[in-house]
């Protein structure tokens, strides 16, 4: 068995079942949805999804203007369009929309499976998961856990921690955060930055003990 998720979306019900029976049979997993809903999304956030199989032309949304959006959440998966739109220009706006591949309609069973397979292959060491300690960040559903414990973050929590993640040992001062996190939020205050900090703390160690975050006085804050 490949142990691989593999997310179909296709609104032509014969060929998502054409689909998810091949690939099956192949040993992938696979979730397969006729449309785009809030159950799609639920899929993406809870689930280690290996690879995305997405049609385009779907009732409601274009499966790019979908690809597009996930993407600027953060959500890492690869993608291979599988999709009537086969000229040259819909194959472009393809590749400039997260294609990792593009498979035209009509296709050849053999050939999508050899190349789900080079997709899988050449991804599944792309993944993302960055450790420091005992925290881990997933960047396929963008939750951090301890001790396989998802931690409950808001928005700019998860912005946060994930910064002093990526700049482990790194010292950053307060303005440095702001313009990285806060950006041009209203809220781009030095104080601001302190109170985060001390919720943050309380989420990832509220005993106190780990001291994941050490403040450095006058110049900034640490992780590590």
């Amino acid at each position: 068995m490949n142990n691989k998720l593999i997310l179909i979306i296709e609104d032509e019900e014969d060929i998502l079942e054409l689909l998810e029976y091949t690939l099956q049979k192949e040993g992938y997993e696979t979730i397969g949805f006729l449309t785009i809903d809030k159950n799609v999304r639920k899929v993406l956030e809870e689930e280690e999804i290996d690879l995305i199989l997405m049609d385009r032309n779907l009732p409601g949304i274009e499966g790019s203007a979908f690809i597009n959006e996930i993407k600027k959440l953060g959500f890492t998966n690869p993608v291979i369009y599988v999709t009537a739109k086969d000229n040259d220009e819909d194959i472009l706006e393809g590749f400039n929309s997260h294609a990792d591949d593009y498979i035209t309609k009509p296709f050849n069973l053999k050939e999508l499976c050899a190349r789900v397979k080079a997709v899988i292959k050449r991804t599944s060491k792309e993944i993302d998961i960055l450790k420091v300690k005992d925290i881990v960040y997933k960047s396929s559903n963008k939750k951090f856990y301890i001790e396989d414990k998802e931690i409950e973050l808001t928005h700019l929590e998860h912005d946060l921690l994930l910064e002093f993640i990526k700049n482990k040992d790194i010292l950053m001062t307060r303005e440095h955060l702001l313009n990285k996190v806060w950006q041009d939020s209203f809220e781009k205050k030095e104080k601001t930055v302190n109170v985060a900090i001390k919720r943050l703390k309380a989420k990832i160690d509220p005993d106190g003990k780990k001291e994941y975050i050490r403040s450095i006085r006058g110049e900034g804050y640490i992780f590590c």
